[in-house]
């Protein structure tokens, strides 16, 4: 009779879902000290610095887009720390998979807050996201731009708040930050051109998707979640749970094929 293989430390972090032990035991003990410790800042940080390496990686996604790789990974810094205040080691989830979406979430709110030409305060910010989505509603009923006094009683507003809006659109600047941009930047802009709405097909699906998604085991929608929310290459979420890439190409190809299958069924 061939001995069974002893249970090694790799063996142990894989069934555990831990690629660092160490790891979790910071977390266990931050979690374990009073607030006001002196200790849980040490450990924050110590996290923190384990982590520089996935922040770095999502806040190089959004180079080039008119915001420096500082400013993205101070406000990428800010999701971590978010992150590991908020995370709870007891539920047993990977802290990527709960990290990766609050450091995205940062990085977007420093595009959202910082993205115009000039310092304007929130409320006029606020008025100009109404301003704007009048415009192209206004603009496809009327065939024209609309004037300051349409959207003023479009928005039941004054006059001067819809020109307030209409001069703080003027100085805002954003790139999307789902869309890919080309090096040359030649992109014919369409924004203004009323399209059909093919996202309209799946409206269904996804209403029926979501509930099956939280009847998976927790590792396989952990997986999901990070390839295609966090947009992960199943190579990073390898590393990222002490795991072979085949082993999440199987987990992705398995729970994709138990969502299909209930999706049939409904």
């Amino acid at each position: 009779m061939p001995k069974a293989t002893p249970d090694t430390p790799e063996r142990i972090r894989a069934a555990d879902g831990w690629h660092d032990p160490a790891e979790k035991l910071l977390f266990e003990r931050l979690a374990d000290l009073p607030p006001g410790h002196p200790a849980k800042e040490q450990i924050r940080n110590d996290l923190v610095v384990r982590h520089q390496g996935l922040v770095a990686r999502l806040a190089r996604r959004f180079l080039n887009r008119g915001e420096t790789l500082e400013d993205l990974l101070q406000s990428g810094n800010v999701g971590l720390v978010k992150a590991i205040d908020g995370y709870d080691v007891a539920r047993g989830h990977a802290f990527t998979a709960y990290a990766v979406p609050m450091i995205l979430g940062e990085i977007k709110r420093h595009f959202r807050d910082t993205g115009w030409a000039i310092h304007v305060p929130r409320r006029v910010q606020n008025l100009k996201m109404l301003v704007h989505a009048a415009c192209e509603e206004l603009g496809q009923r009327l065939g024209r731009r609309p004037s300051p006094q349409e959207l003023a009683y479009e928005l039941d507003v004054t006059v001067e708040e819809a020109e307030e809006g209409l001069a703080a659109d003027e100085v805002y600047s954003c790139l999307s930050l789902d869309a890919m941009i080309s090096e040359d930047n030649d992109r014919r802009d369409d924004s203004a051109v009323a399209q059909p709405d093919t996202d309209l097909e799946l409206v269904v699906e996804r209403i029926t998707l979501w509930p099956l998604l939280n009847e998976l085991p927790e590792r396989e929608r952990e997986v999901l979640l990070m390839r295609f929310f966090g947009n992960e290459t199943q190579t990073e979420i390898a590393t990222m749970l002490g795991v072979s890439q085949v082993h999440v190409s199987r987990l992705e190809a398995k729970a994709c094929g138990e969502l299909r299958r209930h999706m049939q069924a409904a």
